[in-house]
């Protein structure tokens, strides 16, 4: 089950807000009126909610309005955007670079900029209730077409260079792995491409929508299944990786720390061991 933390976090901050407001309105002055003389001099005992509720109310607003209107930190969860993002990447989202958007509701009340073509995003897709990320590739009107692992922008083919070929293992068997470098306007990162899962398609992308795509192309639940991103469902920017920790009882590295701008991503290595590499010989 998964948490909606913004939402949590607005009703922390409301409940809080509240009792301590409440208390300091109506309860204060009755519970100082009611003391004795003896008592008149010693400091007000608050009861423990409204303790707490004062403890605890401007430690939680200034998570909120950081996490709403600044950044936000964010984990990779699967391996959709590989090469450029790693399972286990912590990324720093942020979150005013597109608009200023009123929490949970994510209503913009100011605007800032727009995504551009080769942005990484952070969205909530139509289809799912959690947060996705993705590069964006189509604009508002683009007319989108991916044919033979090859994408074009207003009937203009991205330019692709070559980087390598290597083997990955799924279901227990190698397969060939080719790495493009792909180059989008004046920003180029690399994509991955495997032997299946072509799924060629046309596609406009209507007003206020985008279409985004993962890097790790054949591997990438995106646009061309679940088609647009509305404008008004963004949070955020990718700017930057600060910390990764690999799944299971591992300890967190910095060796990954990076801005995560539009440049070339080194692609990572075979992930064979020495009997996978049997596998492809034999």
């Amino acid at each position: 089950m998964d948490i909606d933390f913004p939402l949590v976090l607005t009703w922390a901050v409301l409940i809080s807000g509240g009792i301590w407001l409440f208390d300091a309105l109506f309860l204060k002055a009755r519970r100082l009126g009611a003391r004795s003389a003896e008592e008149a001099e010693a400091p007000d005992k608050e009861p423990m909610i409204v303790e707490y509720a004062r403890s605890f109310f401007p430690v939680l607003l200034l998570v909120l309005v950081l996490r709403s209107f600044l950044a936000e930190p964010y984990q990779i969860p699967s391996e959709s955007m590989v090469p450029t993002l790693e399972v286990g990447d912590f990324i720093l989202v942020n979150k005013y670079a597109y608009g200023i958007r009123l929490p949970v509701l994510g209503t913009k009340i100011i605007e800032v900029g727009e995504p551009q073509r080769g942005d990484i995003m952070v969205f909530i897709p139509p289809h799912d209730s959690r947060y996705f990320i993705k590069r964006v590739i189509g604009l508002p009107g683009d007319r989108i077409r991916y044919e033979d692992k090859a994408l074009y922008i207003n009937d203009e083919r991205a330019d692709y260079e070559f980087v390598r070929e290597f083997y990955d293992v799924i279901g227990g068997a190698a397969v060939p792995v080719r790495a493009y470098q792909e180059s989008l306007g004046s920003g180029t990162h690399t994509t991955y491409r495997y032997p299946v899962g072509d799924r060629n398609g046309e596609w406009t992308v209507p007003e206020d929508a985008y279409f985004v795509m993962g890097d790790n192309r054949d591997r990438s639940d995106d646009s061309r299944r679940w088609k647009y991103v509305s404008e008004a469902k963004i949070v955020g920017k990718a700017v930057a990786i600060w910390v990764h920790k690999d799944p299971g009882f591992k300890l967190p590295t910095f060796e990954r720390n990076q801005w995560l701008t539009q440049a070339a991503a080194e692609p990572r290595p075979a992930r064979l061991n020495h009997a996978e590499a049997a596998l492809i010989r034999d």
